[in-house]
């Protein structure tokens, strides 16, 4: 049982790892297109699928009511015509489709369709078309997509250049579909990008923002691990952990097997919290659907709220009880013993746990679905660990149990605190819908305003100024009360500044945008300071530029058309920015990085700015909304227009994601993401500003 619980966890491991590629665009279906002569006025156009391990392709006869066949679309012409249909040259496998309930015909790692034509004209022609399709694997179907394509035909006769059968047939990439397609075509790059080539070193782009994104996993790593440690605080688990150690150390028939069984009670724990994480990963991982979770109203709503009732909670205003039933039922099943109880412990001990621990968790799980698609896996796992250590390592070392504190009012006081943080972050939520809506109910400086009186409150609470319902009396303050109250009034004195225009780059991830402060004392002196007419000018007012805004003073703007408009007229490179309001590390990159007096005179003075939202709700006039070819849905907001272009062109959907082009959308180098080397950055823009005076 031991021995199944190890491999259970390392599938669960080998899942993780293969998640984190998700954050980007899934493409498990590459096509190519060839002609192939059959005499002087037929041919055979040849369709090729190559298909990822795991996935498949339907094939073209679809019965009704099942997905959506394999189909090719040519575009109708007077100079050929088509003989017969497109035929399925590889035999397709009959198979039972667990998402239609239906036998249906699949194509697993390649296939080849064909299409026979007559050739009308005596001219060269270009023959053109798309395939439509729909891959699925075997826990998720993507949407039905669309691959164009385009053949140069010889004139009729002239077939020297291939015939049947010859290696030198000419082989076509799939273009991927944009409403502004021209007939000429530019390469893609090395990336995918659809963007023309500039002779870039194209396998470096992303080197140093992949060694970030590690660092980022790490540093949230143990950020989680550091809050399963806070849980252990908990009223809800400290008084436990003797608890559940007695119950390693009776009716067990040997030391050995006692050890034994505190491991796979141990690796319970980090399975179960583990399989959560992979839960949000596999469901948070589709193109947009993190965007669509974390700056909806909706579910900032009900995290807010959800937050708040946790809180009243910790602060003795009622208890949360999830149903007894479900403790009972895994608790009874616990008393069996033997490597199943032990499981059944560890699930106890879950759901018993969650009612302290759920604030903690359900935070963890929320900013992990802004990351990469592991993020949450790794957030559970780092989690779950330090939860399960103490409690398996007190079962093989029981004599441990010792040294530890007794239970008593300081783990009501534990609550109480996690309390007043989890108030304070509760607010969080609520921004996000303030920020993506334009409702004007929480700027900066109110933000502030609450978190110094909560921090405020929670230094006299830990003074013992204030008492709540199911506190102890307390006769002193112990040094560790002492340390923490100083702390918490140390850190409401750090926050007054910033009610005045102070950046608080430590936290500026989790704030309003500087702009929405009342009064910003620094922005009015860097304000006076460019008047002197040092200040890049805009070609013309930007669009929403009455609820967008740019940090630092900056201008740019917040349409693309517009922005590569103005780059045209001033003649300079374009910087591109996918940023949004709930994406925290957009805000710390703009606090730490752009703040640099380095980066804020080259984006000021030689770059056009345009800040391309991807999560705002604002909706657009009829006229504008679009088809995108990138899923065949309707785009009909600010934010769903931008983060179709940026998953259209650049293959990603992370933010922040920073593009330096002309005006022409050309690549001046390659783009970068999430990265806190400022001097990194620096040499970022200047490469981008020789390379597009250079040409």
């Amino acid at each position: 049982m031991l021995r199944k619980s190890l491999q259970i966890l390392t599938l669960a491991g080998l899942l993780a790892s293969s998640v984190s590629g998700f954050s980007q665009i899934l493409e498990p279906v590459k096509w190519e297109f060839e002609k192939e002569w059959l005499d002087d006025d037929e041919l055979h156009i040849l369709i090729k699928a190559s298909i990822e391990t795991n996935w498949y392709l339907y094939g073209l006869g679809i019965p009704e009511g099942g997905p959506i066949p394999t189909s090719v679309q040519f575009d109708a012409s007077a100079d050929f015509e088509l003989l017969g249909r497109t035929q399925e040259v590889t035999v397709p496998e009959i198979k039972h489709d667990p998402f239609f309930d239906m036998e249906l015909p699949l194509f697993s790692n390649e296939a080849v369709f064909r299409q026979r034509i007559r050739i009308l004209s005596d001219r060269q022609l270009n023959l053109s078309g798309f395939v439509e399709f729909m891959s699925c694997d075997d826990e998720r179907c993507l949407p039905p997509q669309e691959r164009e394509f385009e053949l140069h035909i010889a004139a009729r006769g002239d077939f020297s250049e291939t015939v049947p059968g010859d290696a030198s047939s000419e082989a076509v990439e799939d273009i991927p579909r944009k409403e502004d397609q021209t007939e000429d075509i530019s390469e893609p790059d090395a990336q995918g990008t659809g963007i023309p080539a500039t002779g870039l070193d194209e396998t470096a782009g992303f080197a140093v923002d992949d060694e970030a994104e590690r660092r980022s996993l790490w540093i949230f790593f143990f950020i989680a691990f550091a809050g399963g440690l806070a849980g252990l605080l908990t009223p809800c688990v400290f008084p436990m952990i003797p608890m559940t150690v007695s119950f390693f150390m009776q009716k067990q028939s040997g030391r050995l097997n006692a050890v034994i069984n505190a491991l796979v009670f141990g690796i319970s724990i980090i399975a179960i919290y583990s399989g959560l994480g992979l839960l949000v990963s596999l469901t948070s991982v589709g193109a947009g659907i993190a965007n669509q979770l974390t700056s909806h109203w909706i579910p900032n709503l009900i995290f807010f709220l959800l937050f708040l009732v946790f809180a009243a909670s910790f602060f003795g205003m009622f208890e949360i009880t999830l149903p007894g039933s479900l403790a009972s039922k895994s608790d009874s099943k616990a008393e069996s013993g033997g490597f199943l109880g032990s499981f059944f412990m560890a699930l106890t001990l879950v759901i018993v746990s969650l009612s302290c621990v759920g604030p903690i968790v359900g935070a963890l799980l929320v900013e992990a679905a802004t990351g990469t698609g592991s993020q949450p896996v790794i957030g559970m796992f780092g989690f779950s660990l330090a939860f399960a250590l103490p409690f398996t390592l007190l079962a093989i070392f029981p004599s441990w149990l010792d040294k530890l504190p007794k239970s008593g009012g300081w783990l009501n006081s534990v609550k109480v605190v996690l309390g007043f943080i989890v108030l304070a972050f509760s607010l969080k939520f609520l921004s996000v819908i303030d920020q993506t809506y334009h409702l004007g109910i929480l700027p900066r400086d109110v933000f502030l305003a609450v978190w110094i009186i909560l921090f405020t409150m929670l230094g006299f609470y830990l003074l013992g100024k204030i008492k709540f319902a199911h506190d102890s009396d307390l006769p002193y303050i112990s040094v560790p009360r002492l340390a923490l109250a100083i702390t918490s009034f140390s850190f409401v004195l750090w926050m007054i500044p910033g009610m005045f225009g102070a950046p608080l780059k430590s936290i500026a991830w989790i704030l309003p945008p500087q702009h929405t402060l009342s009064l910003d004392i620094r922005a009015a002196i860097r304000d006076a300071g460019l008047s002197g007419g040092s200040r890049a000018e805009l070609c013309e007012e930007p669009r929403y530029a009455d609820f967008l805004h740019l940090p630092h003073g900056l201008q740019g703007y917040f349409d693309l058309e517009q922005g590569l408009e103005c780059a045209r007229e001033q003649n300079k490179p374009v910087f591109l920015d996918f940023v949004g309001h709930a994406c925290a590390n957009c805000k710390e990159m703009e606090a730490r990085v752009w703040s640099d007096p380095r980066v804020l005179q080259r984006l000021r003075d030689d770059f056009i700015i345009v800040a391309l939202y991807v999560d705002d709700r604002t909706r657009l006039p009829e006229k504008e909304w679009i088809v995108s070819g990138f899923d065949g849905r309707v785009k009909n907001t600010i934010g769903s227009r931008n983060l179709d272009y940026q998953m259209s062109t650049f293959n990603t959907n992370t933010q922040p994601f920073y593009a330096l082009v002309d005006a022409e959308e050309t690549l001046l180098n390659n783009p970068r993401g999430y990265n806190l080397n400022i001097d990194a950055f620096v040499d970022f823009l200047d490469t981008a500003l020789e390379n597009f005076h250079g040409r």
